[in-house]
């Protein structure tokens, strides 16, 4: 199993990035594929979660409006798209798979089966 994450990146505020998340090894439709990040000195927390065997998407109260997370199920690839990023979204942002079905209570908890090694997102001021 693999998941790699790339599209990180230096940006200033109020710019886009986006980051990809290549899946290997695993069934990907059946799987929820979450996006997770973490800054320096804090907890890791959930941001955007898709789960392919229903489409159903989700997403943290602080992202609402400027991120989406969307599948590519001929390539086994999520994609999250950021926009109008401010500074407190500077973080490794982490892709994680897990196969049970989450739901808008469950998404951004603990455990996930899968993890990518992250890639570092810096939005500047």
């Amino acid at each position: 199993v693999q998941l790699v994450e790339s599209g990180g990146g230096l940006v200033q505020v109020g710019g886009s990035l986006r980051l990809s998340c290549a899946a290997s090894g695993f069934t990907f439709d059946t799987y929820a594929i979450t996006w997770f990040r973490q800054a320096p000195g804090k907890e890791r927390e959930g941001v955007a979660c898709i789960v392919n065997s229903d489409g159903n998407t989700y997403y943290a109260d602080s992202v609402k409006g400027r991120f989406t997370i969307s599948s590519d199920y001929a390539n086994d690839t999520v994609t999250l798209q950021m926009n109008n990023l401010k500074p407190e979204d500077t973080a490794i942002y982490y892709c994680a798979a897990d196969p049970s079905k989450r739901t808008t209570s469950s998404w951004y908890l603990f455990p996930y089966d899968y993890w990518g090694e992250g890639t570092q997102v810096t939005v500047s001021s």
